[in-house]
């Protein structure tokens, strides 16, 4: 008769195995792993009610909070920069230890991902740029906006971009001043790996502009064209997901998930 720490030794080497044998029935319920990344001065909490829909049918949801923002506002400083960001989301990843991600980025977070897929391609299904930056290798955000223009002297200064609407005493969740440095910082986009990607980009259209001039004015819908990349749109602002939470859940549902978009 084998003796009690026989047992538990055995019991240990085979947790390996059974994990092993788990996986492909957790891959097959047809359930996804999403990981969000927040625009700038915003936050994870940005998501909560969006996440809430995807959780509420099954999926996954991890809600990602980059350094010095949200939650972690006490982390704040200059020397936060975009690579400081996307190793909060590949750190995520890796640690959490998740393959087959579906990743969304929406607004400045479109340069996060960007950064995350080209670091660690092997570990996502699908990226999905919500109204987000989709910028070139070695291109920054202000490289994409900023048209060659000096930075704003009464939105940039102290080497944080400000916000203004946030008066002392608001009560959390609000957004807080962000490090230029995110802003200025060039992305790396050259691994093949990661431009063989899926992935889709969805234009929010607000009331009153048709899609034909949202297309001609966005530069993110003509670049991700040349891509390849599917194209979708949704009613809304830049913030649709504060707008219309489950309607965006739906959207990113959909395209995870390979449907087509409603008629």
């Amino acid at each position: 008769m084998a003796t009690p720490f026989r047992r538990i030794l055995a019991l240990l080497c085979s947790l390996p195995l059974l994990a092993a044998l788990a996986a492909p029935a957790l891959a097959a319920d047809g359930k996804k792993t999403f990981v969000m990344v927040h625009g700038a001065t915003a936050g994870g909490w940005e998501w909560k009610r969006t996440a809430r829909f995807l959780t509420d049918e099954g999926h996954t949801v991890y809600r990602v909070t980059l350094t010095g923002l949200g939650e972690r506002e006490h982390l704040n400083s200059t020397e936060v920069d975009l690579e400081t960001h996307i190793n909060d989301v590949v750190n995520t990843i890796l640690f959490e230890d998740l393959h087959d991600v579906v990743l969304t980025g929406h607004s400045y977070g479109g340069m996060v991902v960007t950064g995350v897929m080209d670091r660690i391609p092997e570990r996502l299904a699908h990226v999905i740029f919500l109204d987000a930056a989709v910028p070139e290798d070695g291109q920054s955000l202000w490289d994409i906006f900023g048209a060659n223009q000096p930075l704003p002297p009464d939105r940039f200064k102290d080497g944080f971009m400000q916000v203004p609407w946030v008066k002392p005493g608001d009560k959390p969740p609000y957004s807080v001043k962000h490090s230029i440095k995110c802003f200025s910082q060039p992305v790396s986009f050259r691994n093949p790996a990661a431009r063989a990607l899926p992935a889709t980009y969805v234009a929010f259209v607000p009331e009153g502009q048709t899609l034909e001039e949202r297309a001609k004015m966005d530069r993110g819908w003509q670049r991700a064209q040349e891509r390849g990349w599917g194209i979708r749109t949704f009613p809304g602002g830049h913030v649709a997901q504060q707008e219309d939470p489950q309607g965006v859940a739906r959207l990113i549902a959909e395209i995870a998930e390979g449907r087509p978009a409603a008629k």
